[in-house]
């Protein structure tokens, strides 16, 4: 027969309580994204350019409503051809780090700046799941080791 405390115990196994942890950067420290070359600029600064032309990846840059960086953070790993990205994970950094905005960005190992038809398929859908979180996507860049294309600055948005 079990006892009081442990029926109390064995009850609490059953569920598990979350938090979140929010802490506010320094403001007036972190830098702000006006244009989609101080994005390109920032994420040339986080990635690694000696597998650029070797791998797809993905990463997000996590904004503040005055666009001042929160953080950057790397997506997705691929190979040659493509990159899985787990469109979660994107919705629970931006929430988790109180983002007002984000930028997302991925390569193109092949060293063509077209966007492909699921490049765009995946902007649409994050962009409106985003509004329903009230958080912007400002932006979609696609990288290469020569250069890089903007979907706002394209009209792709």
């Amino acid at each position: 027969m079990k006892t009081k405390l442990q029926r109390s115990l064995s009850e609490m196994s059953t569920f598990n309580e979350v938090q979140i942890h929010y802490e506010r950067p320094i403001f007036n420290t972190n830098r702000v994204v006006k244009c989609s070359e101080d994005s390109e600029r920032i994420l040339r600064e986080f990635l690694d350019n000696k597998r650029i032309d070797y791998k797809e990846f993905f990463w997000i840059l996590l904004l503040t409503n005055a666009n001042q960086i929160l953080g950057v953070s790397e997506i997705g790993i691929g190979n040659t051809t493509g990159v899985a990205v787990n469109v979660k994970e994107i919705y629970q950094l931006a929430l988790l780090s109180n983002a007002s905005a984000v930028v997302v960005a991925h390569n193109h190992p092949s060293g063509k700046l077209k966007p492909s038809t699921a490049d765009k398929v995946l902007t649409q859908k994050l962009k409106e799941a985003f509004k329903l979180l009230d958080i912007t996507l400002l932006d979609h860049l696609i990288l290469t080791s020569e250069g890089f294309v903007s979907f706002s600055d394209s009209g792709l948005m």
